[in-house]
């Protein structure tokens, strides 16, 4: 059954429109990914979607009585709550019955209320029907309810009174996920769910979604979390949505084969045409040459009809994507060797005190080897790339780089960028370039010439994605530390980076928790958990059969 049906929709944002025309069935049993390049409108859709947007045109109708859930990117709490409160917070219709209750229980002890018969009948029956809808909402074990999500969130007891402020991005996501599990609406509407997640968090939320009795909405780059979850999937390109059924990689398939398909019809099409208006033109000429009547009007009636010919679009075979190519160059055999490293900080808890993150640890990398590092979120993998940079300190153990190695350093938060700068700036001083060269350097990665005198402040996540992967291109390094690289890139600017990692002349040392991702980079694993670095040879899928084993 349809959940949601949207019938020539449009949004403009600015005088051009995001999307016009726009027609899609969202079924209620179905679960969809929603997929496209960054800026092409998929976060406006959604809003559309949950109702946050107004069309300009057609309409948008939804199935009687449907419940809409909507995670977003940056889920919205409440920052005076605690992570209870929050989390309980997620049945409004629960609260205002308790709070309608709390009112009612409240009347009955008010003296103008229990001294008339006819106003205290009304409040029992108030409160009764009140009761029936508390019981009806689920109120007798919601908090119990509540509790139990939380934990098999991973959560414990001991974090509930913590403030939503002091938590983490993924913690963030994890709450504004347990409020959509407690109440089940009849569709969800998950933007970038799987950010900031760990690769356990992001097993749960591929469980979860499979075993939804509803319909789901999912944007999401993350094309191994597609693969597992999806029904089918709705490309978002060039203001047009176009729905492919089956997962992610039966969705790239059968792209290829429907541009490829196009791209026959248009080429079969427009020789036809030309034909035709070939032979139109003859005709008109002939009833000028000859002053025939007769040969004029059939001119003009096949050039009427060409006119009214149904026109097949010429399909973009090659979209414009960033020039990323990263030379490098072969440097010292060993890379890397980590000799029983050892990482501790002060115990916030007892200053006198350490918590000790790792010890221990031995690790050597070759040349030529592309080495992801996995482990659950606060493990300590950020720490130790920065321990390799030299920007945190061991607290025991030694950190030795080859002689010939130069590093480049991509940081997941872009801290390694000047919000203040200009890109053409940042690029110039990167390269030591002329003005018309930066500006081509940064044309190769899909900025426009406004852009490159904006300040990187101006930047959105993906852009500023780009410009450090320029930055890591320009510096000619042969040993790149990346830290979760593919976080803000959208599908196709994945593909290009894994593509010039896969030719890449040096090594890389990677952290990332895109499985896809990793399949196609990764030629070996380690994992950092609990302190202990575990090594496995291959790749993602190599590494999960092995721990499975």
């Amino acid at each position: 059954m349809i959940a949601v049906h949207l019938d020539q929709v449009t949004v403009t944002y600015v005088n051009d429109p995001i999307f016009a025309g726009l027609s899609w069935e969202i079924h209620d049993d179905r679960v969809v990914g929603l997929i496209g390049a960054n800026g092409t409108g998929k976060s406006t859709l959604m809003k559309l979607i949950a109702g946050d947007l107004s069309s300009e045109s057609g309409f948008l109708n939804r199935k009687t009585g449907l419940t809409v859930g909507v995670l977003r990117q940056e889920p919205k709490l409440n920052p005076a709550h605690t992570l209870w409160e929050e989390a309980v917070s997620a049945s409004v219709k629960l609260a205002e019955v308790n709070a309608a209750l709390a009112k009612v229980e409240a009347s009955l002890g008010e003296p103008d209320v229990y001294g008339d018969e006819k106003k205290l009948a009304r409040a029992l029956d108030r409160q009764a029907h009140l009761l029936e809808q508390f019981a009806t909402l689920g109120g007798p074990n919601y908090e119990s309810r509540v509790r139990s999500t939380l934990i098999s969130l991973g959560f414990d007891e001991g974090q509930f009174a913590l403030p939503v402020t002091v938590l983490s991005g993924g913690q963030k996501k994890l709450v504004g996920l347990a409020k959509l599990m407690v109440t089940q609406p009849d569709l969800l509407l998950l933007d970038e769910p799987d950010n900031h997640l760990d690769i356990a968090g992001k097993d749960f939320l591929a469980r979860f979604i499979r075993g939804y009795k509803g319909a789901v909405v999912i944007i999401s780059h993350d094309r191994y979390l597609l693969d597992l979850v999806v029904d089918e999937i709705a490309e978002l390109e060039d203001g047009k949505l176009n729905v492919f059924p089956g997962t992610y990689s039966e969705y790239a398939f059968e792209k290829q084969v429907r541009l490829l398909r196009q791209q026959q019809l248009f080429q079969a099409q427009q020789k036809e045409i030309t034909r035709l208006e070939q032979a139109a033109k003859r005709l008109l000429m002939w009833g000028k040459m000859y002053d025939n009547e007769k040969f004029s009007k059939r001119g003009a009636s096949m050039m009427k009809r060409i006119e009214k010919i149904e026109r097949i679009d010429k399909p973009i075979m090659e979209r414009k994507k960033m020039g990323l190519e990263l030379a490098g160059w072969r440097g010292s055999n060993k890379v890397l060797n980590i000799t029983d490293l050892d990482k501790a900080f002060p115990d916030p808890e007892d200053p006198r005190a350490e918590r000790l993150i790792f010890a221990g640890l031995e690790l050597t990398i070759w040349h030529g080897e592309r080495v992801g590092i996995v482990g659950p979120n606060g493990a300590g993998k950020s720490v130790l790339m920065r321990m390799i940079l030299g920007d945190e300190t061991p607290t025991g153990g030694e950190i030795h780089l080859g002689p010939s190695i130069r590093v480049g350093h991509y940081a997941q938060e872009h801290e390694t960028l000047d919000p203040n700068k200009t890109l053409l700036d940042t690029v110039r001083f990167a390269a030591n370039c002329s003005e018309s060269d930066a500006v081509a350097i940064l044309g190769r990665f899909v900025f426009s010439y406004l852009q490159t005198r904006s300040k990187i402040s101006t930047l959105s996540g993906g852009e500023r994605s780009r410009l450090q992967l320029a930055l890591l291109m320009i510096s000619g390094a042969n040993f790149l530390l990346l830290d979760e690289p593919t976080n803000n890139l959208d599908i196709p600017s994945a593909e290009v980076l894994e593509n010039a990692l896969q030719d890449f002349e040096g090594t890389v040392f990677v952290i990332s928790h895109d499985r896809y991702f990793l399949d196609r980079v990764a030629t070996r694993i380690v994992e950092l958990e609990e302190g202990l670095l575990t090594d496995y040879a291959g790749n993602y899928s190599d590494y999960r059969e092995a721990k499975g084993k």
